[in-house]
């Protein structure tokens, strides 16, 4: 939980191409102090069944700026049974990415932003084999 001194995060993953929570993606969690800090990893999580990380650690007084990184490859070469008709699908369109051996064009996902002491920032990613978004939630 966020103090008036500190701020806390959270994410989800949610697999756009199937509609469905991405469970057991790793995600690391670092910090920083200001713009020109060195990055301090704080830890590992990987998404439950709801993809949903609920174990990520507190962040140290004093941080500006938080990175999630997400690794998901990993999952998407042990999904990629799911995204076989995704991937045709992707194929037979004029201009379509080609798909790589583990089904991910991204590999991983590394999102950083901005976090002001007091507040929780919830960021959930919304990922499929060719792309992805974030935002901030509530």
């Amino acid at each position: 939980m966020s103090t008036e001194t500190t701020a806390s995060v959270s994410t989800h993953i949610l697999d756009t191409s199937v509609g469905r929570p991405a469970a057991s993606v790793v995600v690391s969690l670092s910090a920083r102090g200001g713009g020109r800090e060195p990055w301090v990893v704080l830890g590992r999580s990987a998404t439950d069944a709801d993809g949903r990380c609920k174990d990520l650690p507190a962040l140290p007084e004093g941080t500006t700026h938080v990175r999630l990184d997400f690794e998901t490859e990993a999952y998407f070469h042990t999904h990629t049974h799911t995204h076989t008709d995704t991937q045709k699908q992707a194929e037979a369109q004029q201009d379509a990415p080609a798909p790589r051996d583990s089904g991910a064009f991204f590999p991983e996902v590394a999102i950083t932003f901005a976090v002001t002491p007091g507040e929780h920032f919830h960021v959930p990613l919304l990922l499929n084999p060719f792309g992805y978004s974030v935002y901030r939630g509530s």
